[in-house]
């Protein structure tokens, strides 16, 4: 399975002394004495002591050739387990395995013990670990600029079926692959007043005065290519106070200042998207976002200037990728740090700026396209909003001046408008490129979200679809599917999936559909441990597996997919004699801590999942699984078993998507709508291989703009669907609180609400969806022609790297050149 290793240098007896002098000295116990979690940090520093020789040579090539960087700017890192990762990329796995084998240890207990890193959410986070592994895969100077929060978003626990969410102390133990680097501190400042003084050549200076300040620290985390011995660096910024609480500041009187310095750095490093409902929530996350930016481009241009003496020429080094919104005052704190700090002209550090900063949009949801009360942002950051004044200013004169008298661009475009800060025009204002992340998600923005911009600059506008690592999803998450496929066509998948297309020579291969099913259920039966495991639920390994696992929204439509399943079951109870193939509806999903509806949907999965699991009239026909805390490790054994891919988000509203990319590389069939990566998805496997269903982005576009939609029709002239509405408020599901389900009832019929009823569609692709449902039930059955579809979603996979994307950012936006590390002999 593996390439030539950069070197072969791998001692297995050096590593097994290694992992017992760690388990010595860091907790004076022998192996036989060592908890789980001791062995897990021996073996894991002992993995750490290769990782940084490659570091450091991989640092010590990037200084010989001085080469231009990206800095991937991002609030989320789902990096996933460590361990694991890094052996594969070492090409160290099966070495490491067999030792640890000698040492009588087993290295899947030895890996459950590290807790997912908690630095990230749903798939924007995902995507950023997924490229930083294939910047490094593919040898492209490359940080990753995040913060490192103490406590993630939160970790997920089910009780009683409703989400309650508890700290996610990932960092309890410590995190042994991770250096702290106190000697590039930053100093991150917040509130105050600007002075001006006029410096003896009649120049303005301004001076932030009277702040609050933090210091940022930053942690490294080593990502390891594959097979190449490059390692770049996951840098996350922890706050720390810039005085310590020392005990002389109670003689001096400045106790209180003290602690406030201290709550200041604590709060901002606590916990990714903190609640926003109200204005400390907001305040909170706006300190969030300029405290890692501020500090990643004061280190950016800090690590610039120890070798270049031309501020001006940064851009050549240097281009900062705005992953979403979140990060997009790295424009103006760029501008900041160029003018304040470099003495540089406005036009100067203008063209400095515009020619160093790239934005990636990920969402057409206008709730996602960040703006801020013009008060608190002012407040917060008043040097940093003049300079945004001035940005506005020009950029509005420049809109006048293409668009004589014509108020209304101003109003669609401007940066500061009717008392907000809109950042993402602040990014494409600025920026030099402007790209989308799914073909359909791209052409929307032109003709829809970001029309008037596309019309006035389309040249900064472009796609990048996204992609996955195959090395993690596959390779590592899969092995005995990964091992199948290298043994039919070899190991360069692993690098270039685009290689993966040679297995579709096997599709039609009675011998191949067979070893293929096998392993499936092979897969199956693993998650089904894990399930009996994590929820005491039985459930059968050859039914089909048809899962929904991404982040709780409402336009996601998990709603749909539960409404369908009480369907079912209300078609098994009138018909019990009826032919159906047994099913198993898996969920898992993350919803925000103040997203009511969300929340409810959550409880609505397990209330009906704890009627339906309990009614033995129906023989186990259905089961319902909700999947507690939802993460990148369980996600690898969620893939590598499903048979259905759930992606029914209402047609329009997904900007790509990554988990349809998972499941299909992982040999599920899609089932879903032509939103998103879905049409790409379609395109390469063909629309005989997945099951699509609904309204189009177009029509969808059209009910929107136009009407013409009323769900009370469909309520009250489809009996099926009714049913199952009134299920919701009749206490079926819910005996003891018959209007615990009402919100999502209104929801759908808009009763009580001066929303648009029924926002996405969910009843309008009922009836399609539940079409597309029984075709799968069909489409099952035929266990040959199954797995030839399965097969080539495998096989037809090879477009989803996030190599291929990387690849695109590459040669299309940042233009770097590959660094490849002497051989060592």
């Amino acid at each position: 399975m593996q390439k030539e290793k950069i070197s072969n240098s791998f001692d297995k007896e050096l590593f097994k002394r290694s992992v017992l002098y760690n388990v010595k000295t860091l907790y004076r116990k022998t192996l036989e004495e060592a908890a789980p979690q001791e062995i897990f940090q021996a073996v894991a520093f002992a993995i750490k002591d290769d990782i940084v020789d490659h570091w450091m040579a991989t640092q010590k090539e990037y200084a010989k050739k001085d080469p231009k960087y990206v800095y991937y700017m991002s609030m989320e890192f789902l990096m996933g387990r460590a361990l694991g990762n890094n052996l594969i990329n070492l090409q160290a796995y099966k070495d490491v395995k067999d030792c640890l084998v000698e040492l009588g240890l087993d290295i899947n207990v030895i890996e459950d013990q590290e807790p997912d890193a908690a630095l990230g959410n749903g798939g924007l986070g995902r995507l950023a670990a997924c490229f930083m592994d294939s910047l490094a895969t593919l040898g492209y100077p490359a940080y990753g600029c995040g913060i490192r929060y103490h406590y993630g978003m939160f970790k997920q626990e089910i009780r009683d079926g409703y989400q309650v969410e508890i700290p996610d102390n990932w960092l309890a133990n410590g995190n042994p692959f991770e250096l702290r680097r106190p000697e590039y501190a930053k100093e991150v400042r917040f509130g105050g007043y600007v002075s001006v003084h006029v410096d003896e050549n009649g120049r303005n200076n301004f001076k932030q005065e009277g702040y609050q300040c933090v210091k940022a620290v930053p942690y490294d985390i080593p990502v390891v290519g594959y097979g190449n011995g490059i390692v770049n660096t996951l840098r996350i910024w922890d706050a720390e106070p810039v005085q310590c609480f020392e005990l002389d500041s109670f003689d001096k009187g400045d106790y209180q200042k003290a602690v406030e310095q201290e709550n200041l750095a604590k709060n901002i490093t606590e916990v990714l998207y903190p609640n926003d409902n109200h204005y400390a929530g907001k305040e909170l996350r706006l300190k969030q976002q300029y405290f890692f930016i501020s500090a990643s481009v004061q280190a950016a241009i800090a690590k610039y200037m120890k070798t270049h003496a031309d501020i001006r020429k940064f851009y050549e080094k240097a281009t900062f990728q705005m992953n979403d919104t979140h990060p997009t005052v790295a424009v103006a704190e760029l501008m900041r740090i160029l003018m304040d700090e470099h003495y540089l002209t406005w036009d100067e550090a203008w063209e400095v700026t515009t020619k160093a900063c790239a934005y990636t949009n990920h969402t057409i949801m206008a709730e996602a396209l960040e703006k801020w009360p013009i008060e608190l942002f002012s407040r917060l950051l008043p040097r940093v909003y003049q300079i945004i004044e001035e940005i506005n200013r020009r950029f509005v004169a420049a809109i006048t001046e293409k668009y004589p008298n014509d108020q209304e661009k101003i109003r669609k475009m401007a940066i500061i408008y009717d008392g907000q800060v809109k950042m993402a025009h602040l990014a494409i204002a600025a920026g030099y490129s402007i790209n989308g992340v799914a073909r359909l998600h791209t052409e929307i923005l032109k003709k829809q979200e970001l029309k008037d911009f596309y019309e006035m600059m389309p040249e900064k506008f472009s796609n990048k679809t996204n992609g996955i690592t195959q090395r993690r999803f596959l390779l590592h998450g899969n092995p005995l599917l990964a091992d199948w496929v290298t043994a039919h066509i070899g190991h360069e998948w692993i690098t270039d999936l685009s290689k993966i297309g040679k297995l579709k020579v096997y599709a039609d291969d009675v011998k191949s559909q067979q070893e293929f099913m096998n392993i499936k259920y092979q897969n199956k039966l693993r998650l089904a441990d894990y399930i009996m495991e994590h929820n005491g639920i039985e459930i059968d390994p050859r039914s089909i597996f048809d899962v929904q696992v991404k982040r709780l929204h409402e336009y996601k439509r998990q709603l749909l997919n539960i409404l369908h399943v009480m369907y079912l079951y209300n078609q098994l109870k009138d018909h019990p004699d009826m032919d159906f193939y047994p099913r198993t509806f898996i969920f898992g999903a993350k919803a925000a801590a103040g997203y009511r509806n969300a929340k409810l949907t959550i409880k609505l999965i397990n209330n009906v999942a704890n009627v339906i699991n309990n009614d033995a009239s129906i023989q186990g026909k259905i089961k319902v699984v909700f999947i507690e805390n939802y993460c990148v490790s369980n996600a690898e054994i969620i893939f590598a078993a499903s048979d259905v891919s759930e992606q029914i988000s209402t047609a329009s509203k997904e900007a790509s998507g990554t988990g349809n990319m998972k499941f299909m590389l992982n040999g599920a069939l899609t089932l879903g709508t032509m939103d998103g990566a879905n049409v790409e998805i379609v395109e390469e496997v063909g629309e005989e291989n997945a099951f699509i269903f609904g309204l189009s982005s177009d029509e969808v576009i059209h009910f929107e703009n136009f009407g013409g939609y009323d769900p009370n029709e469909i309520f009250n002239n489809d009996a099926d669907v009714r049913r199952v509405l009134m299920q919701l408020i009749n206490g079926f599901y819910a005996p003891n609180d018959t209007e615990l389900f009402r919100p999502l009832y209104n929801s759908l019929l808009n009763t009580q609400s001066t929303s648009r009823a029924d926002t996405y569609f969910i009843l309008k692709d009922f009836r399609s969806y539940a079409d597309a449902q029984k075709k799968v039930e069909e489409a099952y059955r035929k266990e040959a022609d199954w797995a030839k579809s399965a097969i080539l979603n495998v096989a037809c996979s090879g477009k989803f790297s996030s190599d291929r994307t990387i690849q695109e950012y590459v040669d299309e936006i940042w233009h770097l050149e590959k660094v490849v590390l002497p051989k060592v002999k």
